[in-house]
């Protein structure tokens, strides 16, 4: 009898726990539709005309101040810092923040019109927690690129901070590439190295 009514408190105790896991995953807010508003305000905007003609300065300011909606550029600078992160002084994270922040806005517009002639469409999503996957899938008439977009819950806010474009992550791949220069080059070098970059991008040259 003591072991039938164990049994059933821990049953009992498997559906409680079940009941509250769901009743918490239902509770939180749905990242597809706080990404999605974002993306889609970014995509019409690179479709107007009118826009493109603007400087790409002003392109890229405008674009960075929509996407902070939803993408966290500390989370991202951190990210691709690694270790190194912890080593650096609060000035020095502010500065790379903001160099980092500056090179991707570039890449992206200086990237955008190889994307502009294919439909985006929010295919599925995960949630574990607080981490999420949103993917997309860019459709063109040859060929279609799935897109995922890696977020976490800040309180009840989703905040993208990392882009996986084909298998490729951006975080990874600017971490191999910054790794390689603070072990040659230090962070004064990092530094000097990202704002050549932006100097070329601001020119409308492709980021190598």
């Amino acid at each position: 009898m003591q072991n039938f009514r164990c049994a059933l408190v821990f049953f009992l105790s498997l559906f409680v726990f079940s009941v509250v896991t769901q009743i918490s995953a239902a509770a939180l807010p749905d990242p597809t539709e706080q990404l999605k508003p974002v993306i889609d305000k970014v995509v019409s905007l690179l479709k107007d005309t009118e826009f493109r003609k603007r400087p790409v300065v002003d392109q890229s300011e405008v674009i960075v101040k929509i996407v902070s909606e939803r993408f966290d550029f500390r989370e991202m600078s951190k990210r691709v810092m690694g270790k190194q992160w912890r080593t650096l002084s609060s000035e020095q994270q502010d500065q790379f923040i903001a160099l980092f922040t500056k090179l991707l806005q570039y890449v992206y517009i200086n990237q955008v019109d190889d994307y502009l002639d294919k439909k985006i469409e929010f295919i599925d999503q995960r949630i574990r927690r607080d981490r999420a996957e949103v993917k997309t899938l860019l459709v063109g008439q040859d060929k279609s690129i799935p897109v995922s977009y890696i977020m976490l819950l800040k309180k009840d806010t989703w905040m993208a901070y990392d882009i996986v474009i084909e298998g490729v992550s951006l975080i990874r791949n600017y971490m191999e590439q910054i790794s390689t220069v603070l072990r040659d080059e230090k962070f004064p070098g990092l530094i000097s190295m990202l704002e050549k970059k932006i100097t070329k991008l601001e020119a409308g040259e492709k980021d190598e």
